[in-house]
Protein backbone atom coordinates (compact mmCIF):
# COMPACT_ATOMS: atom_id res chain seq x y z
CA UNK A 1 0.00 0.00 0.00
CA UNK A 2 1.24 3.63 -0.86
CA UNK A 3 2.19 5.77 1.61
CA UNK A 4 -0.78 8.25 0.15
CA UNK A 5 -3.53 5.31 0.69
CA UNK A 6 -2.25 4.54 4.34
CA UNK A 7 -2.52 8.42 5.19
CA UNK A 8 -6.05 8.38 3.38
CA UNK A 9 -7.02 5.80 5.39
CA UNK A 10 -5.78 7.15 8.60
CA UNK A 11 -7.45 10.33 7.71
CA UNK A 12 -10.69 8.63 6.93
CA UNK A 13 -11.10 7.02 10.25
CA UNK A 14 -9.58 9.91 12.32
CA UNK A 15 -12.22 12.42 10.43
CA UNK A 16 -15.23 9.80 10.78
CA UNK A 17 -14.67 9.66 14.68
CA UNK A 18 -14.88 13.29 14.76
CA UNK A 19 -18.32 13.79 12.74
CA UNK A 20 -16.29 14.53 9.83
CA UNK A 21 -16.58 12.67 6.47
CA UNK A 22 -14.73 12.75 2.97
CA UNK A 23 -16.26 13.93 -0.47
CA UNK A 24 -14.72 12.80 -3.35
CA UNK A 25 -15.10 15.09 -6.01
CA UNK A 26 -15.66 12.26 -9.03
CA UNK A 27 -14.54 14.68 -11.76
CA UNK A 28 -11.52 16.29 -10.72
CA UNK A 29 -10.50 13.07 -8.30
CA UNK A 30 -10.73 15.74 -5.47
CA UNK A 31 -10.98 15.03 -1.91
CA UNK A 32 -13.30 17.31 0.39
CA UNK A 33 -13.10 17.17 4.07
CA UNK A 34 -16.22 18.50 5.59
CA UNK A 35 -18.80 18.05 8.51
CA UNK A 36 -21.80 15.65 8.28
CA UNK A 37 -24.29 17.78 7.86
CA UNK A 38 -22.55 21.05 6.94
CA UNK A 39 -23.97 24.05 7.24
CA UNK A 40 -23.67 25.32 4.26
CA UNK A 41 -24.14 29.11 2.68
CA UNK A 42 -24.67 30.00 -1.07
CA UNK A 43 -23.22 33.45 -1.65
CA UNK A 44 -23.50 35.23 -4.84
CA UNK A 45 -23.71 38.57 -7.01
CA UNK A 46 -25.57 39.00 -10.33
CA UNK A 47 -25.70 41.59 -12.22
CA UNK A 48 -28.20 40.41 -15.26
CA UNK A 49 -29.53 37.57 -13.01
CA UNK A 50 -27.98 34.40 -14.89
CA UNK A 51 -25.76 33.92 -11.95
CA UNK A 52 -28.80 34.37 -9.10
CA UNK A 53 -30.60 31.79 -11.09
CA UNK A 54 -27.86 29.21 -10.91
CA UNK A 55 -27.56 29.83 -7.02
CA UNK A 56 -31.10 30.02 -6.56
CA UNK A 57 -30.36 26.04 -8.21
CA UNK A 58 -27.98 25.13 -5.97
CA UNK A 59 -29.48 26.12 -3.40
CA UNK A 60 -32.80 23.84 -3.90
CA UNK A 61 -30.57 20.58 -4.54
CA UNK A 62 -27.95 21.52 -1.35
CA UNK A 63 -30.32 23.91 1.02
CA UNK A 64 -28.42 26.01 3.02
CA UNK A 65 -28.79 29.63 3.14
CA UNK A 66 -29.03 32.05 0.12
CA UNK A 67 -27.25 35.57 0.51
CA UNK A 68 -26.94 37.82 -2.20
CA UNK A 69 -24.29 40.24 -2.54
CA UNK A 70 -24.95 43.57 -2.33
CA UNK A 71 -22.33 46.37 -2.58
CA UNK A 72 -23.15 50.48 -3.02
CA UNK A 73 -22.87 51.78 -6.56
CA UNK A 74 -24.86 50.74 -9.55
CA UNK A 75 -23.85 49.99 -13.36
CA UNK A 76 -25.15 51.65 -16.32
CA UNK A 77 -28.46 50.04 -18.34
CA UNK A 78 -26.24 50.12 -21.54
CA UNK A 79 -24.85 47.28 -21.73
CA UNK A 80 -21.55 48.63 -23.50
CA UNK A 81 -21.21 51.43 -20.59
CA UNK A 82 -21.77 48.36 -18.07
CA UNK A 83 -18.79 46.08 -19.92
CA UNK A 84 -16.66 49.45 -19.70
CA UNK A 85 -17.03 50.97 -16.49
CA UNK A 86 -16.32 47.12 -15.14
CA UNK A 87 -13.35 46.64 -16.96
CA UNK A 88 -12.16 50.09 -15.59
CA UNK A 89 -12.87 48.54 -11.99
CA UNK A 90 -11.12 45.89 -12.38
CA UNK A 91 -8.32 47.28 -13.44
CA UNK A 92 -8.07 49.26 -10.67
CA UNK A 93 -8.79 46.81 -8.20
CA UNK A 94 -11.62 48.53 -7.03
CA UNK A 95 -13.56 47.05 -3.83
CA UNK A 96 -17.20 48.48 -3.81
CA UNK A 97 -18.85 48.58 -0.23
CA UNK A 98 -21.01 46.18 0.73
CA UNK A 99 -25.05 47.08 1.62
CA UNK A 100 -25.60 44.09 3.30
CA UNK A 101 -23.47 41.24 5.53
CA UNK A 102 -24.03 37.75 6.52
CA UNK A 103 -25.07 37.03 10.26
CA UNK A 104 -22.50 34.85 12.06
CA UNK A 105 -20.38 33.48 9.15
CA UNK A 106 -18.42 31.08 11.37
CA UNK A 107 -21.34 28.66 11.46
CA UNK A 108 -21.07 28.09 7.71
CA UNK A 109 -19.00 25.18 6.51
CA UNK A 110 -19.27 24.87 2.98
CA UNK A 111 -19.98 28.17 1.05
CA UNK A 112 -20.41 28.44 -2.90
CA UNK A 113 -19.85 31.09 -4.04
CA UNK A 114 -21.19 32.69 -7.34
CA UNK A 115 -20.08 35.73 -9.99
CA UNK A 116 -20.06 35.77 -13.55
CA UNK A 117 -16.99 35.85 -15.43
CA UNK A 118 -16.28 39.63 -16.08
CA UNK A 119 -13.08 40.49 -18.29
CA UNK A 120 -11.86 37.20 -17.19
CA UNK A 121 -12.12 37.32 -13.44
CA UNK A 122 -14.42 37.60 -10.29
CA UNK A 123 -16.28 40.69 -9.94
CA UNK A 124 -15.13 43.86 -7.79
CA UNK A 125 -18.35 42.81 -5.49
CA UNK A 126 -17.25 39.03 -5.36
CA UNK A 127 -13.63 40.33 -4.34
CA UNK A 128 -15.28 42.82 -1.51
CA UNK A 129 -16.93 39.70 -0.29
CA UNK A 130 -14.02 37.86 0.16
CA UNK A 131 -12.39 40.54 1.53
CA UNK A 132 -14.75 41.20 4.22
CA UNK A 133 -14.88 37.53 5.96
CA UNK A 134 -12.15 35.41 7.74
CA UNK A 135 -12.98 32.30 5.70
CA UNK A 136 -10.23 30.17 7.50
CA UNK A 137 -10.48 26.47 7.25
CA UNK A 138 -14.30 26.69 5.06
CA UNK A 139 -14.68 24.64 2.14
CA UNK A 140 -15.62 26.99 -0.77
CA UNK A 141 -16.87 25.58 -4.23
CA UNK A 142 -17.10 28.51 -6.91
CA UNK A 143 -19.72 28.83 -9.49
CA UNK A 144 -19.15 30.99 -12.72
CA UNK A 145 -21.06 32.21 -14.93
CA UNK A 146 -20.21 33.90 -18.46
CA UNK A 147 -21.15 34.68 -21.67
CA UNK A 148 -18.62 32.87 -23.64
CA UNK A 149 -15.50 33.26 -21.86
CA UNK A 150 -15.35 30.29 -19.51
CA UNK A 151 -13.50 30.94 -16.51
CA UNK A 152 -10.13 31.96 -17.26
CA UNK A 153 -8.82 33.29 -14.44
CA UNK A 154 -11.92 33.49 -12.07
CA UNK A 155 -11.04 30.25 -10.12
CA UNK A 156 -7.54 31.40 -10.04
CA UNK A 157 -8.09 34.98 -8.92
CA UNK A 158 -11.24 33.29 -6.34
CA UNK A 159 -8.22 31.11 -4.53
CA UNK A 160 -5.46 34.46 -4.81
CA UNK A 161 -8.46 35.95 -2.38
CA UNK A 162 -9.46 33.42 -0.53
CA UNK A 163 -6.83 33.18 2.15
CA UNK A 164 -7.14 29.91 3.91
CA UNK A 165 -9.92 28.49 2.19
CA UNK A 166 -9.75 24.68 0.88
CA UNK A 167 -11.09 26.25 -2.06
CA UNK A 168 -12.23 23.49 -4.69
CA UNK A 169 -11.18 22.90 -8.02
CA UNK A 170 -13.97 21.62 -9.54
CA UNK A 171 -16.27 24.60 -9.74
CA UNK A 172 -19.27 25.14 -11.99
CA UNK A 173 -18.72 27.34 -14.77
CA UNK A 174 -21.99 27.22 -17.20
CA UNK A 175 -22.87 29.72 -20.05
CA UNK A 176 -25.01 32.17 -19.08
CA UNK A 177 -28.55 31.02 -17.06
CA UNK A 178 -27.93 27.23 -17.99
CA UNK A 179 -27.79 24.83 -15.18
CA UNK A 180 -28.10 21.18 -17.15
CA UNK A 181 -25.66 19.16 -15.54
CA UNK A 182 -25.63 21.31 -12.19
CA UNK A 183 -27.47 18.50 -10.31
CA UNK A 184 -24.94 16.22 -11.78
CA UNK A 185 -22.28 18.22 -10.54
CA UNK A 186 -23.28 18.65 -7.06
CA UNK A 187 -23.70 14.66 -6.91
CA UNK A 188 -20.17 14.58 -7.52
CA UNK A 189 -19.37 16.57 -5.24
CA UNK A 190 -21.12 14.89 -2.56
CA UNK A 191 -23.59 17.85 -1.40
CA UNK A 192 -27.01 16.79 -2.59
CA UNK A 193 -29.37 17.04 0.00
Amino acid sequence: MSKWWLFLVVLVVVAGGVGYRLLWAQTKGEVLMVKENPKILVAYYSYSGNTKKVALEISKNVGGDLFEIKTEGEYPQDYSAMVQQAKKEIANGYRPKLLNKVENMAQYDVIFIGSPNWWGTITPQVSSFLAAYDLDGKTVVPFVTHGGGGKQNTIDDLKAQCKGCNVSDNAWVGYGKITVGLRSWLEGLGLIK
